[in-house]
């Protein structure tokens, strides 16, 4: 299947502007769909206004949303609330991650969009029960998030089942590289521990360091997400999309001090974070039988482009930094939720 015009929610975002870049070399016509809480305009900055447009409304306006889906022939949904988020504000963060969801496929299937690829998480697991973890892995969410992530693929799949629907379900494990999240309770492990390290700060690892995490660099899970909108074989299916290895955050806090030219920064140690996932680690043979995708950047090498990046802005990492919540969780200022 030709890409044609495309719409991506949450595509101002981390991952949804990189996949955002890769619909464009594709010659693809996109419609970016952002409410601009956690994406940024200057993440589209560069791209041909005659094939990229940028709306800027929430995923919850219906009424936008259906007539934004008029003449589309694939949507891409990566528009979400992040599990820290989750934490402080439950309701909120099931109303845009599945609610809306739901309501999003409903306007996709009446204006006849063709295709539409729902963009999960590894967090629907939930604790690995053995790794590495296929699709028929059980889900067990430890939080709100993970659990709304689930209920949204749940609507995916009963679409293609019920109505015989085109849907896709993907599910990225960790991902990281330019524009990833440090900041507010978007803030992740991987931009943290780089931006502490190259600021001369300890790096701060909540529990004891042993969690595993499967990081996968953002222009691999970006391009895995298209493939998966492509591909034919993929209809109804549940694909993960990771690297394949696990690493300990000890470890990581090793590799990121290696990356930055600091073998002997400092690690501390705090409390751990509710709901946090102890060991993830993902099966891609359906990804690499389906789409014949395999991630191709390796973790260190991801690291030294992501320092690199952080290098190249005009922003030095201490004051990065001054957007950091350490315990991101409590981060009152968004609490909505009664």
């Amino acid at each position: 299947m030709q890409l044609g015009r495309v719409l991506v929610t949450g595509g101002a975002g981390f991952i949804g502007s990189e996949l955002v870049h890769q619909l464009v070399e594709c010659e693809a016509e996109v419609v970016v769909v952002d409410n601009l809480i956690n994406g940024r305009r200057e993440h589209l900055e560069g791209l041909p206004t005659d094939y990229v447009r940028l709306v800027v409304t929430d995923i919850r306006d219906r009424q936008r949303m259906a007539e934004l889906m008029r003449g589309v022939d694939i949507v891409f949904h990566l528009a979400c609330l992040g599990v820290r988020h989750s934490i402080h504000s439950p309701t909120e963060n099931h109303d845009v991650n599945a609610t809306a969801t739901l309501h999003l496929l409903s306007a996709a299937r009446a204006a006849g969009v063709r295709r539409f690829v729902h963009v999960s998480s590894s967090e629907v697991y939930g604790t690995a029960r053995w790794t590495p973890m296929s699709e028929e892995h059980p889900t067990f969410p430890m939080t709100v998030y993970g659990a709304a992530k689930l209920a949204g693929e749940c609507y995916a799949r009963a679409f293609y089942r019920t109505y015989g629907y085109p849907t896709v379900v993907v599910r990225p494990f960790n991902t990281y590289g330019p524009h990833c999240h440090h900041e507010g309770d978007s803030g992740e492990v991987i931009p943290r521990f780089l931006l502490h390290c190259m600021a001369g700060r300890p790096m701060v690892i909540f529990g004891d360091g042993t969690q595993t995490r499967d990081f996968t660099y953002v222009s691999d899970t970006a391009r895995g997400i298209v493939m998966a909108g492509l591909a034919d074989s993929s209809m109804g299916q549940t694909i993960n999309l990771g690297s394949g290895g696990e690493i300990t955050l000890r470890e990581l806090a090793c590799e990121v001090a290696a990356a930055v030219g600091r073998p002997n920064a400092e690690i501390t140690y705090d409390t751990p974070r509710p709901g946090d996932v102890l060991r993830l680690c993902a099966d891609v043979a359906k990804a690499r039988q389906l789409l014949a995708f395999e991630a191709r950047v390796t973790l260190r090498e991801g690291l030294t482009m992501l320092r690199d990046w952080y290098m190249s802005c005009e922003t030095a990492p201490d004051v990065l930094l001054e957007q950091e919540i350490t315990r991101n969780w409590e981060f009152a200022a968004n609490r909505r939720d009664e």
